[in-house]
């Protein structure tokens, strides 16, 4: 299963949900390739913000080895699935799209949780460290619930 994680700059969301999934198939040694994007290039090639880096590293997840990349068109054909972290980030990847196939690859990954609510991960950026805190325990959610799933039925 091929995994993308995908936020607006990939330094906060979609690091921590990829850095969480990976440590997690790591560690239940599932056949998962797990990578993050973002819909801008303004952050690409650096590290994930220092608050999330910290946060993460606080609850055991290691992000320090990412750095910020933006999403490309082949990361459509790549991954069989593509999780967003907000209704911008949706709108933002379905606009690259250019098949159905493509565009049912994209998930809000907060509907793995709360199906049909449509909830978001709100962007921590601007905020202080609670709210890394309740991101991280968001998406530590939604990766259980991938991996669940992928138990399950051996998919998303």
């Amino acid at each position: 299963m091929k995994v993308l994680m995908v936020c607006l700059g990939n330094i906060c969301r979609s690091p921590l949900a990829d850095g969480l999934l990976r440590r997690k198939v790591e560690e239940q040694n599932l056949p998962f390739i797990v990578d993050s994007a973002g819909t801008s290039g303004f952050h690409e090639g650096e590290k994930a913000d220092a608050r999330m880096i910290e946060t993460a590293k606080n609850f055991g997840t290691d992000l320090s080895f990412l750095r910020s990349r933006p999403i490309t068109k082949s990361d459509l054909d790549e991954f069989d699935v593509i999780y967003v972290m907000d209704r911008n980030n949706y709108r933002d990847v379905i606009g690259i799209c250019s098949t159905d196939e493509q565009r049912e690859k994209v998930i809000p990954i907060l509907d793995l949780v709360y199906p049909e609510e449509n909830r978001i991960v709100p962007d921590p950026y601007y905020g202080g460290t609670q709210g890394f805190i309740d991101v991280y325990e968001m998406l530590d959610e939604a990766t259980d619930k991938i991996i669940s799933n992928f138990k399950m039925n051996g998919k998303r």
